[in-house]
């Protein structure tokens, strides 16, 4: 047992280990708690599950079992005692004092069946002590079946295993008498009703026989039908604030369930149940399908939780990332960020312009800046970063450019250069969030004179070979996005690829994708 999971689930019958399974095949760590008692432990067979019909009830825990542990569920004996929430987890606390955290909770823990007090009746629950037709009523069709009234259910329930024998007694026990209606009914079907208390069944070897009235008279069965009241064991969620709630059938209370959503989900945020602890009624085939469709709810939850942790991480990344601060601190980290050449692209590409006046949008160290003063061009340099335009200066100075070069320090997201203004416009690697991005784009476009060539370069999406993304996608475009942002009758777009770019170092060669976007104003 580990010291944290995804998912405790407290209760291993159809439903939880349904569940677990549901959650460890996706990808999801799993504990499950089970203390051996499964409800229908007394039957010898169950029915009704296609494909498993006629399978003991502890075959299909055993199989159960075996298929979540081999996706990497955990299951251990015992019972949770508690659980409290603390923070985004659930600390619990099993029977015997471990503890363990769970991001999220599946109860599963069933319902106890309670049952009239007469004499002989627990000891044949299960076998021919039976309730449910779907159930049990094929193995004891054509024999004689006693229903035994324990409240206002009892003349339905006759008249519903009358479906299965011609046989079928109903007992008023200490039921009040029936009305004429109900009474009509019966007789309609062949149902005779045997008034007075019973006291005891009667058992000969080994095998239901029939019962005793308190009158000494015995009516002769093969099977006796009974309406237990059904008790959801909830105190584990009761702990946790759920209260059950009663169920009714026909106006009268047979039992208690805790209220839940189709998916399980309970009114506590991160508890589910399933199961007969919700579902009374559920057969084990429903059960499971319960315990399944709510492991797929948990984990969609938890992918939403994820997903909202995981965007507030990104956006704090990112604007971290984009504050001169975080800029300031990557400059000071070393005597030089970047190689100290030129841009492949810049050189690629404007190596053949004639000079006149340039700007370099996010100059940092003044690499492009110096190559294109060295070319001739008048060169203004903007970048937010003091450190980053110091550089650039000491290079220009040494390169012998320094009256070439005008540097700028200015926050791009907010600077508006002058319009219509420079001959050549060059961005290289500048990744804003989609908005500033288009709105940054289209002030840079603005500067370029007529005549003038627009020059953007970034890194696609998925830039790197492969088609992997860089670390934040959706500050990083294609060059179709750049050119479809350009007015056709202002603009003719000279460029708009794709380029792949050695990005190697250290003897290692990497491949990445540049998006390039050149285009020329028109006259």
């Amino acid at each position: 047992m580990n010291e944290a999971y995804d998912v405790l689930v407290a209760g291993g019958g159809p439903a939880g280990l349904s569940g677990a399974l549901a959650l460890a095949r996706a990808r999801r760590s799993v504990l499950v708690v089970d203390a051996g008692e499964p409800r229908n432990a007394p039957a010898g067979h169950m029915h009704g599950y296609l494909g498993r019909e006629g399978t003991p009830p502890g075959d299909l825990l055993a199989d159960g079992r075996a298929e979540a542990a081999r996706y990497g569920v955990d299951i251990v004996t015992g019972r949770v005692a508690s659980a409290e929430r603390r923070d985004v987890w659930f600390q619990v606390t099993l029977d015997d004092g471990r503890g363990v955290r769970a991001r999220r909770l599946l109860v599963t823990t069933g319902l106890v069946d309670e049952l009239p007090d007469v004499p002989g009746l627990a000891e044949r629950w299960g076998r021919e002590v039976l309730h449910c037709p779907y159930c049990h009523g094929w193995e004891v069709r054509d024999r004689r079946i006693g229903v035994l009234a324990t409240g206002p259910s009892a003349v339905e329930q006759a008249n519903m295993w009358r479906q299965w024998s011609s046989e079928v007694v109903l007992l008023l026990h200490r039921s009040p008498a029936l009305g004429d209606d109900e009474a009509q009914r019966l007789a309609a079907r062949g149902i005779a009703v045997v008034d007075g208390p019973v006291a005891a069944l009667e058992v000969t070897e080994d095998a239901l026989t029939g019962v005793r009235l308190e009158s000494g008279k015995a009516v002769p069965l093969d099977a006796l039908v009974v309406l237990p009241r059904y008790t959801a064991r909830a105190d584990l969620l009761e702990s946790l604030g759920l209260k059950p709630v009663e169920v009714e059938r026909h106006g009268h209370v047979v039992g208690t369930r805790i209220a839940v959503e189709a998916t399980g989900a309970t009114s506590v945020p991160g508890v589910w149940a399933a199961g007969n602890v919700a579902d009374p009624g559920a057969k084990v085939v429903a059960a499971a399908a319960q315990g399944y469709a709510a492991g797929t709810a948990i984990n969609a939850d938890l992918i939403a939780e994820e997903t909202r942790d995981a965007v507030a991480d990104y956006r704090e990344r990112a604007r971290a990332v984009l504050e001169e601060g975080a800029w300031e601190e990557r400059y000071r980290g070393g005597d030089a960020l970047w190689s100290g050449n030129p841009n492949p692209q810049l050189v690629a590409e404007a190596a053949a312009l004639r000079p006149g006046r340039a700007l370099e949008a996010g100059c940092g160290e003044g690499a492009d800046a110096v190559w294109l003063a060295e070319r001739g061009w008048r060169v203004t340099g903007v970048d937010f970063s003091a450190t980053a335009l110091e550089r650039a200066a000491a290079r220009a100075e040494a390169a012998g450019v320094a009256d070439r070069v005008e540097w700028t320090r200015a926050d791009l997201r907010t600077h508006t250069p002058a319009e219509r203004a420079y001959d050549l416009v060059s961005a290289h690697y500048l990744h804003l969030p989609p908005a500033a991005r288009r709105d940054l784009f289209a002030r840079l476009a603005a500067a370029v004179a007529p005549g003038g060539t627009l020059l953007i370069v970034g890194h696609r999406v998925d830039g790197r070979a492969g088609g992997r993304p860089l670390g934040f996608p959706d500050m990083m475009y294609g060059a179709g996005e750049l050119a479809s942002a350009l007015d056709p009758g202002e603009w003719v777009v000279l460029v708009a690829e794709d380029r792949p770019r050695d990005a190697g170092h250290d003897g290692r060669h990497v491949t990445v994708y540049d998006a390039v976007l050149v285009a020329r104003r028109r006259a």
